[in-house]
């Protein structure tokens, strides 16, 4: 099936691929070709594309993914690739969000601080996962 990944900058991901794996607000989901068309909301987390042995790994933050006719369309207002991750900018970016998690005054503050840990910790989490398969 065919998987595009786009972000407002660039298409990221445009290939084919036998399955991916998505964090979907109602949990992660799987999808493989021939998958029933449906479009749901994204969570920022970790995208897992399997083709074949060959895995890539990406971090996504929010957007929304359609299904139908064998092709999967992820919009997303960023999306990187493993090796696109620098893993001290995501830990710095990581700590600077809950520094202002623990100062916010207002809730709007306090979901902005939210979203940018979920989006510092999706970025190490793939991350640390490109580590671990260079050193096995």
């Amino acid at each position: 099936m065919n998987v595009t990944i786009i972000t407002p900058e660039r298409t990221v991901f445009d290939e084919e691929a036998d399955g991916i794996t998505i964090p979907a607000v109602t949990g992660e989901l799987t999808i493989l070709a021939n998958h029933e068309p449906f479009v749901t909301l994204l969570h920022s987390g970790e995208v897992l594309l399997h083709h074949g042995k060959d895995r890539r790994h990406l971090a996504i933050h929010g957007g929304f993914v359609e299904v139908n006719n064998s092709r999967v369309r992820l919009l997303t207002d960023a999306a990187e690739l493993e090796e696109e991750i620098d893993e001290r900018r995501a830990a710095e970016a990581l700590e600077r969000a809950r520094r202002a998690s623990e100062a916010a005054e207002d809730n709007v503050v306090q979901a902005e601080a939210l979203a940018a840990m979920d989006r510092a910790l999706a970025r190490l989490r793939v991350a640390e996962r490109r580590k671990l398969r260079h050193r096995a």
